[in-house]
């Protein structure tokens, strides 16, 4: 079992990833990190903590980050895309848990030094969490098993504006500091999570239980999106859930290895730039098995079982 911290700024595609992974028996999760993104911190800690209990787990997490390193936090989040409360307007409870003490940074410095070379960080948020425990802790570089990040559009658009993905545009600072740290980063991006489309039938099918009932009508918020931005489009992202299914087979996808380049300022702001002659390469993924993926996640679900 690969031994996880999974980063998370819990919307609705978080949401699907973090019951994806918590029931996926290659992965112990060993704490759940949030941070601001799709929703303010507060709401990603309480949308982990709410999704966990829904699908019957009990993991620690760890409130993270509440803005970017350098800059002030984009205003509206994401709430055209993710809903009032970051899951399709859904949440009707509050969950019967608490966030630890332990702050998200700590708890990852904490545990990689505990278990050198034998975490895997998912990081599908913005990488401010990550860029914070690097500069409180540069030795955490070599002692990183590997990262997995959701985010940046290297080869293709971005998401956020024509240039940028969402992630890497929320805090290109905080990117700028983990593309370049020597982490074994591999990069989960649109080049790759737009081809893995998820069609509204699978989803339909998880309806009939309380679990089931709750993601369908969660993940239906997410269709309407997609629909209403590009009609006819057949399904939803599921950005987040590569991430996870990467970690648990590299073979999902395949990987070009290259430098990349984030860029900081300007009409680019937030672009993930390709850098063949840069120091620091990682796995930027470029192509990807998006039926044999689709299955997998489909078969992992507990809302369909």
């Amino acid at each position: 079992m690969k031994k996880v911290i999974f980063d998370v700024d819990t919307g609705i595609d978080d949401a699907m990833a973090i019951a994806y992974a918590v029931n996926s028996p290659e992965l112990e999760i060993l704490g759940l990190t949030t941070s601001y993104g799709n929703v303010e911190v507060e709401a990603a800690t309480r949308n982990t903590l709410a999704v966990l209990e829904k699908v019957g787990k009990r993991i620690p997490v760890f409130a993270g980050a509440e803005k970017p390193l350098k800059r002030k936090t984009r205003e509206g989040y994401a709430k055209n895309v993710h809903g009032e409360d970051g899951l399709g307007n859904v949440l009707d409870f509050q969950p019967q848990y608490s966030a630890e003490s332990e702050t998200a940074v700590d708890f990852i410095i904490n545990q990689v030094k505990k278990r050198p070379h034998e975490v895997t960080i998912i990081a599908v948020g913005p990488l401010t969490n990550l860029a914070l425990a690097i500069q409180k802790a540069p030795e955490l570089v070599r002692l990183v098993g590997d990262v997995v990040i959701m985010g940046g559009a290297v080869f293709v658009p971005g998401n956020a504006t024509p240039h940028a993905e969402a992630n890497i545009f929320t805090d290109p600072e905080a990117a700028k500091v983990v593309f370049s740290s020597s982490l074994p980063i591999t990069l989960v991006g649109l080049d790759v999570t737009m081809q893995t489309l998820l069609p509204r039938d699978k989803v339909e099918a998880w309806r009939g239980s309380e679990a089931g009932e709750f993601f369908a009508n969660m993940v239906g918020f997410y269709h309407d999106f997609y629909e209403s931005f590009r009609p006819g489009i057949g399904g939803c992202g599921l950005h987040d859930p590569l991430a996870v299914g990467v970690a648990i087979d590299p073979s999902f996808v395949k990987p070009t290895y290259i430098g990349v380049n984030v860029i900081t300022e300007g009409e680019e702001d937030g672009r993930t730039v390709p850098n063949p002659e840069g120091e620091q390469k990682i796995q930027v993924c470029t192509e990807v098995d998006a039926s044999r993926f689709l299955d997998h996640f489909l078969k992992r679900m507990p809302v369909i079982k």
